[in-house]
Formats: C-alpha cells, sequence, structure tokens
C-alpha cells in the first residue's frame, strides 16, 4: 500500500480521471468521487491524508464537506486542498477560514497540482505530534476536543481562530511576525493582505475577554501572547 492515501471529490468526469491518473502515477494510494457525500461516507471507513475538494458541486458543495469533515474528525491531521473556478478573494478567504490548507484555481496543469499536494504532505510529515492540552494564563486549549475554555468558560472559536489561538500559545513569549502567522494559518502560498491577521486577532481577543489582552501587537513585526 502506498505511503499515503488521496480522496478527490470532483464532479466534473475528465477533470476527475485526470486527477486520479496524475496522483496515481505518482505512486500515491487515490480514490475519486462524484460527489462529496460519497467522499464523506468513504471516510467513515478510513480517513485519507489528504483530500481534493471541488467547491462547485451538486448535492453537498466543497465548503460545506470541508465543514462536515472538520467538524466530524476534529483530531485528523487531513491536509485539505480547495479546487474551484472561482478566482475571487472572498472565495480563497471562505475555503481557508473553513479549515482548508490551500487552494488551486481550475483550470490548472497536473505538474502544479501535484507539487501542490507534494506540498502539503511535506507539510503533513513535518508536523510533530501535538500536545493535546496547551494551557497559557487563564486559557486552556485542547487540541483532540478542539475546545478552548478562558477563566473556566468555554469559548466558541472559529476553524481559524483556533489555529490563531493554537499557535500563539505554541509561542507564548515570543514575537510572531504576521507573515509567519500567514504561512503557517493560511497556507504556505496564501498571498492575503496582513490585514487579515488583524481582523482575526480582533476577533480572538473579543471572544477571550480579559485573557485577550495577553495578546499584544508589537508594531510593524506582529503579535506577541504574553505571560502574566
Amino acid at each position: 500500500m502506498s505511503q499515503y492515501l488521496i480522496y478527490s471529490a470532483e464532479d466534473d468526469d475528465a477533470i476527475r480521471d485526470l486527477i486520479e491518473y496524475a496522483i496515481k502515477g505518482e505512486g500515491f494510494e487515490a480514490k475519486v468521487f462524484a460527489d462529496a457525500d460519497k467522499m464523506l461516507l468513504e471516510c467513515e471507513k478510513r480517513i485519507p491524508d489528504l483530500i481534493l475538494l471541488d467547491i462547485m458541486m451538486p448535492g453537498t458543495d466543497g465548503i460545506s464537506a470541508l465543514k462536515i469533515f472538520k467538524e466530524k474528525y476534529k483530531s485528523a491531521d487531513t491536509r485539505i486542498i480547495m479546487l474551484s473556478a472561482k478566482n475571487s478573494e472572498i472565495n480563497k478567504i471562505t475555503g481557508l477560514d473553513a479549515g482548508a490548507d490551500d487552494y488551486i484555481v481550475k483550470p490548472f496543469s497536473v505538474l502544479e497540482l501535484m507539487a501542490r499536494i507534494r506540498a502539503n504532505l511535506r507539510k503533513k510529515a513535518a508536523t510533530p505530534m501535538p500536545q493535546s492540552k496547551l494551557e497559557a494564563n487563564n486559557i486552556v486549549l485542547s487540541q483532540e476536543s478542539r475546545t478552548v475554555t478562558a477563566n473556566e468558560k468555554e469559548i466558541t472559536l472559529t476553524h481559524k481562530e483556533f489555529e490563531l489561538l493554537k499557535f500563539l500559545m505554541l509561542n507564548v513569549g515570543n514575537v510572531v511576525e504576521r507573515d509567519k502567522l500567514l504561512k503557517e494559518i493560511w497556507g504556505y502560498e496564501y498571498f492575503g493582505e496582513s490585514r487579515t491577521v488583524d481582523i482575526h486577532i480582533k476577533n480572538l481577543r473579543d471572544k477571550l475577554g480579559v485573557e485577550g489582552d495577553a495578546i499584544q501587537s508589537v508594531r510593524g513585526v506582529g503579535y506577541i501572547l504574553t505571560r502574566r
């Protein structure tokens, strides 16, 4: 069996066949599906290492399928790449904020597809096993249940807010540059404005209440989660 298992949900027959051919040609194990619902059913049998999700599909669309997967398999270390003919910034942000790791615009070449897949699998392989629980000040973050409490009160965060807080907690006491946060949280080739980070930090501070004051900005550089 191949080292990596890749699923692809794509309703276009020609693109689906091309994806399957390209993935298997690289020696990876591949399973392709004409819709997201069949892919999600297969995940109940075996969770893949990477998923390619077309955004526009009949039935359950790609964004909805992404949210379902993230909610059901909270601890899964699965890389997810969104595929779409839409090249607007809002579509990229919607997918990335919902938990996608990367975004490819159609039409794409086989070389680009495989380069993105290999890059995401390398990142997956380089990711160390996470601590199950992180604590800083009066904030407790559980990576297994993907829950956060501040002063013993549970806080509801979006996927990106959770990942942002986790990264700051892993680097507590150290300044983290905006570009580093963009790369780590929004994807290795995410060309967004640094304003994206600022907006998410503001929302995160608001939700954490008093504990949010510990997240401080370092002018012209980035942010730091200070120890109280």
